[in-house]
């Protein structure tokens, strides 16, 4: 069996994983990255996606929306700032992040009209709230951008 290596998953509202793992699946901002036993250290930025963890009692698939993971030779310790586990999902918990979301973008674009750097990244939040919608079977009411 592969080596384990510990895992944290923590929300502003709760912590909601700690155990031994021998895998996370990590949706970063400068794309997906797995963790294993033995990584290089590391931090990075989360965007919105499914954070999908294996170990010996089976596969667990939480879903973020931002935050950051830190990545040590013995472990992940994510800090998110909304997360749920997938099977907690639900249509309602989408559309009060798509709504979030969408208001993020609107002020974006209000406050850095002609600052495309703020805005962009704001839509590509937005957009990753869409992929990730559609990817766990919701219905993320596209935005009209």
């Amino acid at each position: 069996m592969a080596d384990t290596m510990q895992f944290d998953l923590v929300s502003p509202e709760r912590r909601l994983a700690s155990m031994q793992v021998t895998s996370v699946q990590i949706p970063g901002a400068d794309g997906d990255m797995t963790a294993m036993e033995g990584h290089a250290p590391t931090i990075t930025t989360l965007r919105p996606g499914v954070l999908t963890v294996e170990g010996p009692e089976g596969t667990e698939d939480y879903v973020v929306t931002g935050g950051f993971a830190e990545i040590r030779s013995d472990g992940v310790s994510v800090l998110a700032e909304r997360a749920l586990p997938k099977g907690d999902m639900t249509q309602a918990h989408l559309d009060e992040m798509m709504q979030e979301a969408q208001h993020t973008y609107a002020q974006a674009k209000e406050a850095f009209e002609n600052e495309p750097g703020p805005v962009d990244d704001a839509a590509k939040m937005l957009s990753d709230m869409v992929a990730m919608g559609t990817h766990i079977g919701l219905d993320p009411q596209s935005p009209n951008l």
